[in-house]
């Protein structure tokens, strides 16, 4: 980790908060769960126990590993149905492919993102390749879901294709972090995630002993989440260390610091920092579903269980 990277982050362009700027607070800092998703893989439940109002637009997140597979062990998910979000799977070591059944797919492996807007409804799959499957190896990353608005629950499904090399990548006025960001707008830096629901997505690296202060939009949250190492956050230094999100208040800009010391295995502090504008509408969630009321909620099980969704391909393969 990380697999987008540069030698020198001065060659960057530079973020840096105004003087001026209004420190966000920290609200709360929980530790992740752990569990197992699809056919067994080991992930951490980012947002356990978050309340939704501070993460609203966004809906659960889970690392995926950090986990070194022995041969035969790397699993994924059997096919599934989806409506009414996106996900956003974001592979930092190792490789996944995915396929679903409006025509979607490809393979994303070391800082590729896959990014799907389910809308109406699919189906889809992710797995490992079977050359990971016979070898084993390394496997990281995240998946987050992000709720589209009511007017664009039934929108056409969409998948979107980022490349590792099509992330926009910054620093800080310093060089003290390397950001990357896959989506949204960041101090005017447009990521190359399109998105119906304004956000930010941004892996922020911070070398051990930065500090760093970055401007952040106003009228979107605030979520940080350490993927490896420790460190800090806002004003007052709340400790954070691995598996753990902070949840900042309202303001202008937040601050991130890692320790002097890390992980051997993660020489920086690795966080993934994530902003949205809140669509404060209802939410009715159960599975794969993701809409307004409970009605429509029983209508996707419906259309699902009609065929509705989509059906799966007579042979799975890229």
């Amino acid at each position: 980790m990380p697999a987008v990277t540069v030698e020198n982050p001065l060659t960057l362009p530079r973020v840096v908060a105004d003087a001026d700027a209004v420190q966000r607070p920290v609200l709360a800092v929980t530790t992740a769960p752990s569990g197992f998703e699809g056919e067994g893989f080991p992930v951490r439940r980012a947002f356990a126990g978050i309340n939704y109002k501070h993460l609203d637009p966004f809906i659960m997140m889970d690392q995926m590993g950090e986990v070194e597979y022995a041969a035969g062990e790397p699993k994924g998910t059997p096919w599934h149905p989806h409506r009414g979000f996106e996900t956003v799977t974001y592979i930092i070591d190792g490789t996944f492919i995915h396929q679903d059944s409006n025509g979607g797919g490809g393979t994303i492996t070391n800082g590729d993102t896959q990014w799907m807007t389910a809308g109406s409804g699919l189906l889809h799959i992710e797995t490992p390749p079977e050359s990971l499957v016979m070898s084993g190896g390394l496997f990281h990353g995240l998946q987050l879901w992000v709720n589209l608005p009511a007017k664009d629950k039934m929108k056409d499904p969409r998948y979107q294709d980022i490349r590792g090399g099509q992330v926009k990548l910054l620093t800080t006025g310093d060089g003290g972090a390397l950001l990357r960001v896959i989506a949204g707008d960041f101090d005017g830096h447009e990521g190359p995630g399109i998105t119906h629901t304004p956000i930010t997505m941004i892996h922020a690296s911070v070398r051990p002993g930065a500090e760093v202060t970055l401007p952040w939009r106003e009228e979107y949250n605030g979520l940080a989440y350490v993927l490896a190492g420790r460190g800090t956050v806002g004003a007052d230094r709340r400790p954070v260390r691995t598996g753990q999100t902070a949840v900042f208040g309202a303001g202008s800009a937040l601050t991130l610091r890692a320790d002097e010391s890390q992980d051997g295995h993660a020489p920086d502090l690795e966080v993934v920092l994530l902003g949205g504008k809140p669509l404060r509408e209802p939410m009715a969630h159960y599975g794969p579903f993701v809409m307004n009321t409970r009605a429509e909620l029983q209508q996707a099980f419906e259309d699902f269980q009609a065929g509705r969704l989509g059906t799966v391909p007579a042979v799975h393969g890229m």
